[in-house]
């Protein structure tokens, strides 16, 4: 059975999230927009300064908007055009997810974006999370040529999925990388990985700073959320990212 060397990967919001990963020791990076909408596909500005900076692997979500993984044939074109600028650009991998209607991999469209994207890595995210039965999904994920695949295991928390993890690492058998995340901080990433003897284990480790506009215009929303949103600033949050870091390892 093939082994994989066991990695670290944090999940960032933007430029200033991947500089404080990369400082606070992770092995790779998954680079978002709007960790609020569960991660979202970057600007071009932000991947370009990424690539500039970044002493680590990056990974991106290709992902053109929040809410479920069933997405209108406009919408997996574009997905396949963003694969394309990023492989050209020398990005180290993409993370991308696209489901049928009846909650299984959408093996077709999932099998044309790992075309599209070699020869970077390619990481199915949660939607897996959100298919009939994890084994089935494992299966076409594994057809499909993807190289990884994130879970909790089908529950909110890498905790409360376990088992499933456990299961989906052992039916893996070393022909796809299992990335665990779900929740995972210092207090529970080595009993996770303890349990479930995971490759890679995934996390965002955030602290919410308030905005530093003196100025606020009590009238105006921008973004359909509480205003007092709008002032404040989600960050990666450096002693946490090392702290969770040195307990997963030291779970070895």
């Amino acid at each position: 059975m093939a082994t994989h060397p066991f990695k670290i990967e944090i999940c960032v919001e933007g430029i200033d999230g991947l500089v404080a990963a990369q400082q606070a020791g992770a092995d790779r990076v998954e680079l978002c927009a709007s960790l609020l909408e569960g991660g979202l596909t970057p600007s071009l500005g932000v991947i370009r300064e990424a690539v500039r900076v970044a002493t680590v692997p990056f990974h991106v979500i290709v992902r053109p908007r929040g809410g479920d993984f069933l997405y209108s044939e406009l919408e997996f074109r574009s997905m396949i055009e963003d694969v394309k600028v990023l492989r050209d650009m020398g990005v180290a991998g993409v993370v991308i997810g696209c489901l049928t209607p009846d909650g299984q991999i959408d093996e077709v469209r999932t099998s044309a974006l790992v075309a599209a994207a070699r020869p970077m890595k390619v990481t199915c995210h949660r939607a897996f999370d959100m298919t009939r039965d994890y084994r089935e999904a494992l299966e076409a994920l594994i057809r499909a040529g993807v190289d990884r695949v994130l879970t909790s295991g089908q529950r909110d928390t890498a905790v409360e999925g376990s088992d499933i993890l456990r299961d989906t690492k052992a039916i893996a058998s070393g022909r796809i990388i299992i990335m665990a995340c779900g929740a995972l901080d210092a207090h529970n990433i080595a009993q996770v990985r303890a349990a479930t003897g995971v490759d890679e284990m995934h996390f965002a480790a955030l602290k919410t700073l308030r905005s530093g506009m003196d100025f606020r215009n009590p009238h105006v929303g921008m973004g359909g959320t509480a205003l007092e949103r709008e002032y404040e600033i989600t960050l990666t949050d450096v002693d946490a990212v090392r702290a969770t870091i040195a307990a997963a390892r030291a779970a070895s």
